[in-house]
C-alpha cells in the first residue's frame, strides 16, 4: 500500500503516507502538513531571493563606486588611503551593512533548507550581475559568458530536483 520512501523531513510525501497509513481520521492533519510545509519553504524562498537581491546590490555598488574613484595607486601609502576612502564612502558603507544583512537573511534560509539545496541558488547573483553590470555599465556580454550562465542556471534547475 505505501510506495517508495517515508519519514524524509520536509517532504511532502510524508504528510500523504500519513493520510494513507492512517486513513480518513487524518485529512485534515495531512492538509495541514503540507500547507506549513508549503509555508516554509516559501519563507526559505524569500529568504534566499533577499540573500541574492542584497548579494547583487552590493557588487553592483562597490563596482559604480570604485570605477567612479579611479584606478588604484601604485603606491603603498596611496593605496591605503584609496582604499579606506572607498570603504567609507557612504555608498560602499551601505552596501557593506547591507552584506551583514544578506548574511541574516542567508542564515534564516538554512533554516528552511539544506545547505546543498540552498546554496545552488546563490548562483542566480551571477547572472543577475551580468544583465545588470551590461544595461548599468556597459559591459559586454559575450557568448561565452552567456553559454557559462547557461550552463549556471542548468545547474541550479538539476540541484533543485535533487
Amino acid at each position: 500500500m505505501l510506495k517508495g520512501p517515508c519519514g524524509n523531513r520536509g517532504s511532502s510525501r510524508l504528510s500523504y503516507t500519513f493520510w494513507i497509513k492512517l486513513g480518513a481520521d487524518v485529512i485534515v492533519t495531512g492538509f495541514e502538513i503540507r500547507r506549513s510545509e508549503r509555508k516554509v519553504r516559501s519563507m526559505g524562498f524569500f529568504y534566499l531571493f533577499v540573500t541574492i537581491s542584497l548579494t547583487v546590490y552590493g557588487q553592483l555598488v562597490v563596482k559604480w563606486r570604485v570605477a567612479k574613484a579611479g584606478a588604484l595607486p601604485v603606491h603603498l601609502l596611496p593605496r591605503i588611503r584609496f582604499l579606506t576612502a572607498l570603504l567609507f564612502d557612504p555608498w560602499v558603507f551601505t552596501a557593506l551593512l547591507l552584506a551583514v544583512a544578506a548574511a541574516v537573511s542567508w542564515m534564516a534560509a538554512m533554516t528552511k533548507f539544506e545547505l546543498s539545496y540552498a546554496y545552488p541558488f546563490m548562483s542566480l547573483a551571477f547572472v543577475l550581475v551580468l544583465i545588470l553590470s551590461a544595461v548599468l555599465f556597459n559591459e559586454s556580454i559575450t557568448v561565452p559568458k552567456v553559454l557559462g550562465l547557461a550552463l549556471v542556471v542548468a545547474g541550479i534547475i538539476i540541484s533543485s530536483r535533487g
